[in-house]
């Protein structure tokens, strides 16, 4: 696959005919199961939209661990510069936030005026805290919202610990203070909504509190069109309570062998 981008454009009406290459093909294929996977109650939603707009999107990129990582993020910067999406959004397990990686989260944030992160939980090994994250990345918050072309984008932090059903390894959980910010958030305003978060919130290998999530979700299905997520490195779609969840694959795929396997460290 020449890139990792997956751009979603929520417009039913312009999806346009060509004799695509496979690149080409695939992002199409993507854009055709999102847009025929949202529930009806969305579209209402939708059409308060002015114009169509589009989101950048890359998941896992791994860069420490892949031979070839900057090349895959330089594929996918030069895709969004053809496309020029109305965003990027990296959605986490994208380069430890070190000192040695500020080269490549800087070509990431000077790609495009509106270049956006999401924390996953490889972004936090090697002793990173979440405010180092937070700082490194340039980010607003580790959880935060932001409007883009009418659609307002909530970015969720689903590391958080103290999960009631925590099994070991990493936290896979979106805290008290998150799901009280996030019902707040769906209670107010009418336009649009995406929620992004590194770890899904239905599907394969979900937060450990999914079904709360999924519930407060569902409760706004008229206004949330997309859940998007990284983490579970698979192509899946899944509608629940309503809601479509779009978990979207690695940049890296599921290679992780050799002399570039990745080793866990203690957060």
């Amino acid at each position: 696959m020449e890139t990792s981008s997956m751009t979603e454009r929520f417009d039913r009406d312009r999806l346009e005919p060509t004799c695509p290459s496979r690149r080409a093909f695939l992002e199409s294929a993507a854009l055709a199961s999102v847009a025929i996977a949202l529930p009806r109650r969305s579209f209402a939603a939708i059409r308060t939209l002015a114009t169509p707009v589009e989101f950048g999107v890359i998941a896992d990129l791994h860069h420490d661990i892949m031979h070839d990582g900057e090349a895959r993020l330089a594929t996918f910067l030069a895709a969004m510069a053809k496309r020029s999406p109305d965003a990027i959004l990296q959605l986490g397990d994208f380069a430890y936030p070190l000192p040695e990686n500020e080269a490549v989260i800087r070509r990431f944030n000077g790609a495009h005026p509106r270049s956006l992160h999401v924390i996953g939980n490889h972004d936090l090994d090697k002793g990173v805290t979440k405010p180092q994250c937070v700082e490194r990345f340039g980010m607003p918050g580790r959880h935060y919202a932001t409007d883009i072309g009418g659609i307002r984008l909530l970015v969720l932090d689903g590391n958080d610990r103290g999960s009631p059903a925590g099994r070991g390894g990493y936290p896979s959980y979106v805290g008290p203070e998150q799901v009280a910010w996030l019902k707040a958030q769906l209670a107010s305003g009418e336009e649009p909504v995406v929620v992004a978060c590194h770890q899904p919130l239905a599907g394969a290998f979900a937060v450990d509190n999914a079904d709360e999530i999924g519930a407060i979700l569902g409760a706004a299905a008229d206004r949330v069109i997309l859940v998007i997520n990284g983490h579970s490195h698979t192509d899946q779609l899944v509608r629940v309570a309503g809601v479509t969840h779009l978990h979207v694959n690695s940049a890296s795929y599921q290679w992780v062998g050799g002399d570039h396997r990745h080793a866990s460290y203690a957060a």
